[in-house]
């Protein structure tokens, strides 16, 4: 079983920054990423970083949010710069893991941004 728990998320202004950070417990884990949802909105992905150590970002925060991942801590961090309205939204830290053999999905309980003025 891994847990996951996210700290950091809040208010801020436009053209702010802010960082998240996630912590996944347990062993063999194998990408870690963030997840954000919109009020009516879908979840999507933010950023994920592969086992391999390959970063996918989404076009929307390209340029503007950096992610770190630390494989000996199971910590993956968004610094998250130049924040826009349209951030706003719910987001969630993503874990696979293999566990007994199988890639297990985890979610993070999620944490509010909030980019308002």
């Amino acid at each position: 079983q891994v847990q996951v728990v996210e700290s950091g998320g809040g208010l801020v202004q436009p053209g702010g920054s802010l960082r998240l950070s996630c912590e996944a417990s347990g062993s063999n884990i194998i990408n870690m990423g963030w997840y954000r949802q919109a009020p009516g909105k879908e979840r999507a992905v933010v950023a994920v970083v592969f086992s391999g150590g390959n970063t996918l970002y989404a076009d929307s925060v390209k340029g503007r949010f950096t992610v770190s991942r630390d494989n000996a801590k199971n910590t993956i961090s968004p610094q998250m710069n130049s924040l826009k309205p349209e951030d706003t939204a719910v987001y969630y830290c993503n874990v696979y893991a293999e566990v007994q053999g199988r890639a297990t999905q985890y979610w993070g309980q999620g944490t509010q941004v909030t980019v308002s003025s």
